[in-house]
C-alpha cells in the first residue's frame, strides 16, 4: 500500500519527465506518480524527420539548467550511447531530433518506477488537504496536482483530418500509405510546414510540392544572442511582475523568436531548390506566398487563392497537410467540478501564481499545478523546452513548502 502521494503528474512528456527527474534527485523523499494515457513514453513522434535538428541548445536539457551535475542530462546520455567524442567533433549546440528523442526516451526509462503508462485519469475530487481520483481502475489520493496536458493540433475552421486530410503531427504515421503522389499541398509558414515541404520534395521525386502561406515568404527565426535573453529563467519574473499591456507587447516584440519562423538554414536550401528548378526548367516546388487554401475536399480536391488578386489555381491532391501549429489544450478541463473553482481574470485565464499554481476557491486546499498554459502570466517559455529544468524545480520547491493540513494516517492510502 502506497502512502498519499504529494505529487501526482497528470501527463508525462518532456515537463512532467523534467519533474519525475527532480523527484528522483531531491534530497528528501518525495512521493510522487504520474500518469499517462499512451503506452510508453512519445514526444512529436510524427514528426521525427531524419535531418531535423532541435531549435533549442542541448545545454537547454531536463536537468542542466537546474542542476549541472546531473547524471540525467543530454551530455550523460551521450557518454552512454558511446557518441560523447562524436557529438563534440560535431561543433553544433543543436542536436537532431531523433536523437533528442533518444534521449528522453533514455531518461524516461530510468525513472520508470515513478509512472503508470496507459493511464487515463478521471472523477477528480477533493479529497481531504488534497485531491482524489481514478486513474484507471485504482483510486489515488494525492496532495497536489501537476497538470501537463500538453498541446493540441489546431486546425483552421471547418477543416477535419481524413485519408488524405492530415496534421502535420501524423505526418510519418500516415506518409507509408501514400503510394506514387503528384500533387502534396502544405499549409504554413512555420518550421514544421517549411520540414515537410523540404520532406516530401526529396522524398517523392516526381511529385509537384505546393507551399501555400499567406505571407510573401518564409521568415527566418531570431535567434540572436540579446533576443534569446526572453527564453532566460530570470525573463519569467520580468514577465510576471510586468503590466498586462508590457506582457502583450513583449509577446509581440519577441514573437518571431518562436512562432510562425524557420530556421535560416532550411529557408536558403529551399531557396536553392527552387532556383535549381527554375534554371533546369521544370519546376515541381511551388511556394504560393500571399495566397491561402480553399474549397477543400475530403477527396483532396483543392484550389489555392491568391490574398492579391483573388486569383484561383485548383490542385487536385493526394495529400494535403496542414502544419498549423497547436494551442494549448485546456488544462483544467479534466478536473471535471474541480476546475470550476479555479479562479479567472478578467480576460476569462486562469490566474496563476509565480510558482505555477492555480489560485482556486478557499474549498479546494491542495494544489493545482501547471506545466503548460501560463504564457499569459509567464511567458514564451510556458510550452517551450527552454526554461523546463528551472520550472520544475520551482514547482517541486513550491509543493515541498505546503504544509500538510490533514496527517496521512487519516486519509486512505492508495489502493
Amino acid at each position: 500500500m502506497e502512502p498519499v502521494l504529494d505529487l501526482a503528474g497528470i501527463g508525462f512528456g518532456p515537463s512532467n519527465l523534467a519533474l519525475a527527474i527532480a523527484v528522483e534527485e531531491h534530497p528528501l523523499p518525495v512521493r510522487a506518480r504520474f500518469f499517462e494515457k499512451q503506452a510508453r513514453f512519445g514526444w512529436h513522434r510524427g514528426m521525427l524527420l531524419e535531418d531535423a535538428t532541435m531549435q533549442v541548445s542541448f545545454l537547454k536539457d531536463l536537468v542542466t539548467l537546474r542542476n549541472p551535475m546531473s547524471s540525467y542530462s543530454f551530455l550523460c546520455y551521450l557518454r552512454e550511447r558511446g557518441r560523447l567524442v562524436d557529438f563534440v567533433n560535431h561543433k553544433s549546440l543543436f542536436p537532431l531530433r531523433r536523437e533528442f528523442h533518444d534521449y528522453f526516451e533514455w531518461a524516461a526509462e530510468r525513472v520508470a518506477r515513478h509512472v503508470s503508462y496507459g493511464v487515463t485519469v478521471g472523477d477528480v475530487r477533493v479529497e481531504g488537504d488534497g485531491f482524489a481520483f481514478s486513474a484507471g481502475e485504482r483510486e489515488v489520493f494525492a496532495r497536489n496536482l501537476v497538470l501537463a496536458t500538453g498541446l493540441e493540433a489546431n486546425l483552421p475552421e471547418g477543416i477535419e483530418t481524413g485519408e488524405r486530410i492530415w496534421h502535420t503531427k501524423d505526418l510519418l504515421h500516415r506518409v507509408e500509405s501514400v503510394k506514387d503522389p503528384r500533387h502534396v499541398v502544405v499549409v504554413g509558414a512555420g518550421q514544421s510546414a517549411a520540414e515537410a515541404v523540404a520532406f516530401f520534395h526529396e522524398r517523392y521525386p516526381g511529385v509537384v510540392v505546393h507551399g501555400v502561406f499567406a505571407r510573401y515568404g518564409y521568415s527566418p527565426a531570431d535567434d540572436s544572442s540579446f533576443a534569446n535573453r526572453i527564453f532566460d529563467p530570470g525573463a519569467v519574473d520580468d514577465f510576471y511582475s510586468a503590466p498586462e499591456e508590457v506582457k502583450r507587447r513583449l509577446m509581440g516584440y519577441h514573437a518571431n523568436t518562436n512562432y510562425g519562423v524557420v530556421d535560416q538554414d532550411l529557408i536558403e536550401e529551399l531557396y536553392r531548390r527552387v532556383y535549381r528548378e527554375k534554371v533546369a526548367g521544370k519546376q515541381r516546388l511551388l511556394l504560393h506566398n500571399t495566397s491561402r487554401l480553399v474549397d477543400v475536399r475530403a477527396d483532396g480536391r483543392c484550389a489555392v487563392e491568391s490574398l492579391a488578386d483573388g486569383g484561383r489555381v485548383p490542385v487536385e491532391a493526394d495529400v494535403i497537410v496542414y502544419a498549423t501549429g497547436y494551442r494549448p489544450a485546456d488544462p483544467v478541463r479534466l478536473l471535471g467540478e474541480v476546475g470550476e473553482h479555479c479562479l479567472r481574470d478578467e480576460y476569462g485565464r486562469l490566474r496563476v501564481t509565480r510558482d505555477y499554481r492555480v489560485a482556486t476557491s478557499d474549498d479546494v486546499p491542495g494544489g493545482i499545478y501547471l506545466q503548460g498554459g501560463t504564457e499569459h502570466t509567464h511567458g514564451i517559455t510556458s510550452s517551450l523546452l527552454s526554461n523546463t529544468a528551472v520550472r520544475v524545480g520551482e514547482i517541486l520547491e513550491s509543493v515541498l513548502r505546503r504544509p500538510a493540513v490533514t496527517p496521512l494516517s487519516k486519509l486512505q492510502a492508495v489502493k
